[in-house]
This record gives C-alpha cells, sequence and structure tokens, in this order.
C-alpha cells in the first residue's frame, strides 16, 4: 500500500545524487545556467565565415579592378585611334568632292563687309578697285576685301528668294508646299545648270585662271539680290515698280560680273597691264560678256511669274 509512498520516496532518493551531480558538473563551467550556452561558439565560426566572406568579396572586387582597369584602357585607346583613322579617312574622301576647309574661307564675313557688298552688288558703277588683296599669295578673307567672292550673301539670298517667292505665289492664292518645293528645285537646278555650263566653257576655251567651281557658285548666286529687290517691289508697289527695279539689278549686276571676271578670265592682260590681242582674248572676253549676260536671263526668268 505504501509502495507508491516508498516507490516515490526510492525514486526521490536516486534523483537527487543526479541531480547533485549535473548541478556540480554544471558548476564547473557556469553554476547559474541549466544548460551549456552554446550561442557564442555557434556566433563565432558564424561571425568568422562573414568576415570571411567580406574579405574575399573585397579582395574579389580589388582583383576584378585591376584585372579590368588595364582592359578598359586598352579598349578605349583602341577604340579612339579607330575613330581618329576613321575621321580621317572621311575628311580625305570629302574632301575631293566638297573642300571643307576651303568654305571656311568663303564663310568668314562680317557685318560691315555684307553691307558694303549689298551697296556694290546694287550699285557698282563708282567702285574703282576691283581687284582682290592678296597676303603672301594668299586672298585675304572676304571680311577684309569687299573684292573677294563669299558664299554668305548667296546662300543667305537664295534662302530669302525661296521665301518670297513663296509670299509672292500666297498674295495669288497659288501657295501650297509642293509649289514651293519646285520653284525652290527649279532655282537651285538652273544655279547648277548654269556653274557646270561656265566650267565647260573655261574647258573648251583653255582659259588659265584661278576662278574655282566655288568662286563661280557665289558670283552665280550674286543675282539673287537682284531678284529679291524686284520681287519685293513688285509686291509692294505693282508690275511696273518690278519691271523698273529688275531692270535696275540687271544692269547693275551684269556690270558687276564684267568688271569682277575680266580680271579672272583676262589673267594675261591683267597681269601684263594692257590688252592681249588675238583669237584667244576674244574668246575670253565673248565668255566673260556671256556669263554676265546671262545674269538678268535668269533673274527675269525666275521672278516674272512672281507677279500679275
Amino acid at each position: 500500500m505504501d509502495y507508491t509512498a516508498t516507490q516515490s520516496g526510492f525514486r526521490q532518493r536516486k534523483l537527487q545524487p543526479n541531480m547533485h551531480m549535473d548541478n556540480s558538473s554544471m558548476d564547473g563551467t557556469d553554476g547559474s545556467q541549466l544548460f551549456e550556452d552554446t550561442s557564442g561558439v555557434a556566433a563565432g565560426p558564424q561571425a568568422g565565415y562573414s568576415n570571411q566572406q567580406a574579405g574575399l568579396q573585397a579582395a574579389g572586387f580589388s582583383g576584378q579592378s585591376l584585372l579590368s582597369d588595364p582592359m578598359s584602357n586598352l579598349a578605349m585607346a583602341y577604340g579612339s585611334s579607330l575613330a581618329s583613322q576613321g575621321r580621317e579617312m572621311v575628311d580625305k574622301n570629302l574632301d575631293r568632292f566638297i573642300p571643307i576647309s576651303k568654305l571656311k574661307y568663303y564663310f568668314a564675313v562680317d557685318t560691315v563687309y555684307v553691307g558694303k557688298k549689298l551697296g556694290l552688288l546694287v550699285f557698282p558703277y563708282m567702285h574703282e578697285n576691283w581687284e582682290v588683296s592678296y597676303q603672301q599669295d594668299t586672298p585675304v578673307a572676304p571680311r577684309f576685301d569687299v573684292n573677294a567672292p563669299d558664299l554668305y550673301i548667296p546662300a543667305m539670298a537664295f534662302i530669302t528668294y525661296v521665301l518670297v517667292a513663296g509670299l509672292a505665289l500666297g498674295t495669288q492664292n497659288k501657295f501650297s508646299p509642293e509649289l514651293l518645293g519646285v520653284q525652290a528645285s527649279s532655282a537651285l537646278v538652273w544655279l547648277i545648270m548654269e556653274v557646270l555650263a561656265v566650267l565647260l566653257s573655261l574647258y573648251l576655251v583653255t582659259v588659265n585662271t584661278d576662278l574655282t567651281t566655288i568662286d563661280l557658285l557665289a558670283f552665280s548666286g550674286y543675282k539673287y539680290v537682284g531678284m529679291i529687290v524686284g520681287v519685293v517691289s513688285g509686291l509692294l508697289f505693282g508690275r511696273p515698280a518690278y519691271y523698273l527695279s529688275l531692270l535696275w539689278c540687271c544692269v547693275a549686276i551684269f556690270v558687276f560680273m564684267i568688271r569682277t571676271l575680266r580680271l579672272k578670265l583676262l589673267s594675261e592682260a591683267a597681269a601684263e597691264g594692257r590688252q592681249v590681242r588675238g583669237s584667244r582674248n576674244q574668246l575670253r572676253m565673248y565668255l566673260t560678256m556671256s556669263i554676265a549676260g546671262a545674269q538678268p536671263l535668269f533673274m527675269f526668268w525666275l521672278t516674272y511669274h512672281l507677279i500679275r
């Protein structure tokens, strides 16, 4: 009947030494803890692993930068060399057809030059010295010499002519983008055909001149100034004003071309200071008169339909 109590007491007595032994064993490590604390042991390797991983990442990053920097520098140097070679090749091939370096000379103008040149194109009768100034066998920039040809005035005059033509078509209720494009393209085609015809004539006559294709393009483009004056006068004051102003500008451009081109085409006569006689000189004179006489014809052909 007392088995349970006795058994429980026996067990209690048996358990006390075990508990005492456990406590004594734990007292060797930490008397206040029932179980052994393994968190520090686990945290130590984990922290060491994380530190080791961070160290490897840092080492890997520095190694990668050491390996990538020379390659990137080599790639940049190789790319820049290819770009410079390609640019030189483009410049050489482009200069064959369009001398970009020479075009800078024809746009070296300022406001004073533009004003004097426009006055010379409209009233060339009082101008005496028509020779282009040179400095060490090189013509000076247009802004220093009003006789030097330029492309600024012809380019701006061509654009202005197209705009004025659009305005004139609008006053006639005929304006359309297609018609304005036809007007601009036809004027450009006539200009190119004129320059090509002059080049062919110079080749056939075998004229030894320093005129270049850009010079001819500049001289042929000066007529747009007189065309603008004629069209604007016709729009403001009617058709009689158009004829009068265009006639004045035609005579002015004729005189301008004669006095300018005679020094270019008659280079022998200009160099010797006297008139060279002979068939070749007559051909040059005829060619000069033909180029100058073609300007009024183009001026009338490209403007007469704009005034009604």
